[in-house]
């Protein structure tokens, strides 16, 4: 008989969780919901100020929230039943390390699992062995003795997430984990945690506000905007298919282009495109007559032609491709990104190539249409 599907383990749960720092103030987190299955790792991905931090300290239990309940495995830890943060069974990673700095690596890892030692739940020895582990799990076998300020931002980083890592948690809170680094270790750092994480299995939250590092790390994305969830999905879904203008404005490397219904379609500044429905979020209704166009700078191809109506003002070379700024016949911005090999001169005229199946339609926001009514003639791709 063929085995039976296993069910994912839910390792984290919100219902409605709402917090306000005071009565009369908007709510940091406002009626949030979300899940995390076992072996998962989440993004919370937001603006400075949307609550991404907030709903982490909620989950840490450094604050308690309004209402609402969380949920670790089946246990509620917050709602009718309070669990303090040290019983949660939660590793934490902090922006700035938070080592103590006159503790050696083997002392700072340690650290975590003193408590448990006092409590006698583990021996000495094995003390010592989950240190030992948790330290060649980083990659830092042999820097035991040394202290943090001997150590460079990225290996203090690994020190710290072997300290969250060492009493083997069912759940690893990382608050925005590699701001403090320059880019390229960075980017270096934010694979190698994936990488740790994946290898024993860990289930992680972690906070940024970068869209290309929780697109590349996360399993599961969250969007937050003032306090709510905006959308959540993987990063494909995040990327391909934002479900509102904003989580497009915020994740994607787009140009938003005002378009007007017309009997053969849409028409922009860019041409006229026939839509398939699915492109058309929430702006196909009947009767609705003004939109606005989601272009990726990745899906804007372009074609040198004489009369072009677009116009290359700027290049930028970036190694694999050149990032182009155009101007519009109305004078607007709109930005396109090609491969490096076919390079196209500063000063061109261009026509722009879009496929429909790419776009997305978006309803107007008040300040979109100013007094545009029209768009010049013959600008079809």
């Amino acid at each position: 008989m063929p085995c039976a599907a296993m069910i994912p383990e839910t390792i984290l749960r919100l219902d409605a969780v709402t917090k306000r720092y005071t009565p009369s103030a908007l709510p940091a987190v406002e009626a949030v919901s979300l899940t995390l299955q076992h072996g998962e790792i989440l993004a919370l991905l937001g603006p400075s100020g949307c609550g991404k931090t907030t709903l982490l300290r909620l989950i840490a239990g450094f604050e308690r929230p309004d209402s609402g309940t969380i949920y670790l495995g089946q246990q509620p830890v917050c709602g009718t039943y309070w669990l303090p943060p040290e019983r949660r069974d939660v590793g934490i990673v902090f922006q700035d390390y938070a080592l103590f700095p006159h503790l050696t690596v083997e002392k700072n890892v340690a650290f975590g699992l003193q408590q448990l030692t006092r409590q006698g739940g583990l021996a000495a020895k094995q003390l010592q062995q989950q240190t030992a582990e948790a330290i060649a799990l980083v990659g830092l076998t042999g820097l035991e003795r040394r202290f943090p300020h001997e150590l460079s931002g990225g290996q203090q980083q690994r020190v710290a997430l072997a300290r969250a890592l060492a009493p083997r948690p069912s759940l690893i809170l990382l608050d925005e984990p590699f701001s403090n680094l320059d880019v390229q270790v960075r980017l270096y750092l934010r694979q190698e945690v994936r990488d740790i994480l994946k290898r024993v299995n860990a289930s992680g939250v972690f906070v940024t506000h970068d869209q290309e590092e929780a697109l590349a790390i996360a399993d599961q994305v969250t969007v937050m905007q003032q306090g709510r969830v905006e959308q959540s999905g993987t990063p494909e879904e995040i990327y391909t298919a934002p479900a509102s203008r904003f989580t497009a404005e915020f994740v994607t490397q787009a140009n938003f282009v005002t378009a007007h219904r017309q009997a053969q379609g849409w028409e922009s500044e860019l041409g006229y495109l026939e839509l398939p429905a699915q492109a058309q979020i929430g702006a196909g209704e009947v009767g609705l007559t003004q939109g606005i166009l989601m272009i990726r700078q990745e899906d804007l191809h372009l074609e040198v032609e004489d009369d072009g109506p677009l116009v290359v003002r700027q290049r930028q070379f970036l190694g694999r491709e050149y990032k182009y700024c155009l101007t519009t016949p109305a004078g607007r911005f709109v930005y396109a990104r090609l491969p490096a090999h076919q390079p196209i001169s500063v000063g061109c005229r261009v026509r722009p190539v879009i496929q429909p199946q790419q776009l997305k339609l978006y309803p107007p926001q008040a300040q979109d249409f100013p007094s545009i009514t029209s768009f010049p003639q013959g600008l079809g791709t």
